[in-house]
């Protein structure tokens, strides 16, 4: 992996959690770090932990205080923000495109802005946080699943598209990580998440090995790389596995 020192980097959702162990473990790598979150104090106070630049607000619309930070350059974007949006089929449409905007469609963007330069360049590193819900799926979570799919999906699109142009996709797909997404998600959470739970600063290293091997798929869980073996040579298997641990978390909602 080429140097980090004095790369410009913008991470989005960077207040805590992964974006946080993300924006430290790229500082103490020599980068220039953008630290993006809706709450400014929490960015604020990230971006003074590894002078870095704060720029709050959604994460769809930092890039233009991103490149002006950054002296026009951004050498990494690491599409971490991410909406744990719950519920089944009946969910409001407000959460179906509120999920589909923040966990898709701003990863859309970021690209559409960041790759005119990189292809001049010859060069760029685009980060995308899935999840293994995007590889596999997640109980009691239909919006945060299907949009994390989605993800997944346009970060594969981006590396065969656009590899032989030099630019380098990380698809990160952990399961479940202590922050306050693992909270949010509730007893589905604590019941399929929660016993393997991993650190953010173990998703940073997980990243960090993975770009040194210039490798698309980071499984900061290794035993997600079999579940997503076992669900594409025995769908149905699979399937009817993840129904009794839907019908366990049903159980213990009663």
């Amino acid at each position: 992996m080429e140097s980090l020192q004095g790369k410009g980097v913008v991470v989005t959702g960077a207040g805590g959690g992964i974006g946080a162990a993300l924006a430290r473990r790229f500082a103490a790598a020599g980068a220039r770090v953008v630290v993006n979150d809706l709450d400014a104090p929490r960015a604020a106070a990230v971006a003074d932990e590894v002078g870095g630049v704060a720029v709050p607000g959604d994460a769809s619309a930092v890039l233009a205080d991103a490149l002006a930070a950054l002296g026009g350059t951004v050498d990494v974007y690491c599409a971490n923000a991410g909406l744990a949006a719950g519920g089944t089929e009946a969910a409001d449409e407000r959460v179906w495109a509120d999920a589909w905007d923040v966990n898709v469609m701003a990863h859309v963007r970021a690209a559409h802005a960041l790759l005119p330069g990189w292809l001049e360049r010859g060069g760029g590193r685009f980060v995308s946080t899935v999840s293994a819900a995007g590889l596999l799926t997640m109980v009691g979570a239909a919006p945060y699943s299907v949009t994390k799919h989605g993800a997944y999906a346009f970060a594969e699109w981006l590396s065969l598209t656009y590899r032989h142009r030099g630019l380098k996709v990380h698809a990160i797909c952990p399961q479940g990580v202590r922050t306050a997404m693992l909270t949010a998600a509730g007893s589905a959470g604590e019941l399929v998440l929660a016993p393997t739970a991993i650190e953010p600063d173990d998703v940073a290293d997980a990243l960090f090995a993975g770009m040194a091997e210039d490798r698309f798929l980071i499984l900061p869980h290794p035993d997600v790389a079999e579940y997503y073996r076992a669900r594409a040579q025995e769908p149905d298997t699979w399937l009817s596995n993840m129904n009794h641990i839907q019908q366990k978390w049903e159980a213990s909602e009663q």
